[in-house]
């Protein structure tokens, strides 16, 4: 092996490169990016804040079309949520030929952890409700 850093072919050094023209940001001097990300990192809050609606029922929609209602007692910056007072929604869908609309049963839980990331909707219900969809077409 010669001594200035050239690597052969199959001599794992990558093709014949010569290893000691490399640059990189740290050698050059330039420090101004790696503080930003770091300060970047320091300041990830949560992604919108729920301490408004503390004490207060909200609906909860998860992946997969589970539903859940209940107090909001806690929470965290990956949105996993402490429910007290919790309620299962469960909706038994409509018969496609009768045309008998869905039935909405509801199960008593009590106080549950849901997992953040499983989350596809948060509503507060107090103060809200259904309306009519404006987007459907009257036959």
């Amino acid at each position: 092996m010669r001594g200035d850093g050239y690597y052969p072919r199959g001599g794992g050094g990558g093709g014949g490169q010569r290893r000691g023209n490399l640059h990189h940001s740290k050698t050059d001097g330039d420090h101004g990016n790696d503080d930003r990300d770091h300060k970047e990192k320091k300041k990830r809050d949560a992604f919108f804040d729920l301490k408004k609606y503390s004490d207060k029922r909200i609906h909860v929609k998860f992946m997969g079309g589970r539903e859940v209602e209940g107090v909001l007692k806690g929470f965290d910056q990956l949105l996993n949520i402490v429910l007290d007072d919790a309620k299962e929604i469960i909706r038994v869908p409509e018969e496609q030929e009768g045309g008998v609309p869905a039935e909405e049963k509801r199960r008593y839980i009590g106080i549950v952890v849901l997992r953040g990331p499983s989350v596809i909707l948060l509503s507060p219900t107090d103060g809200s409700e259904e309306i009519a969809n404006p987007f459907v077409q009257a036959e």
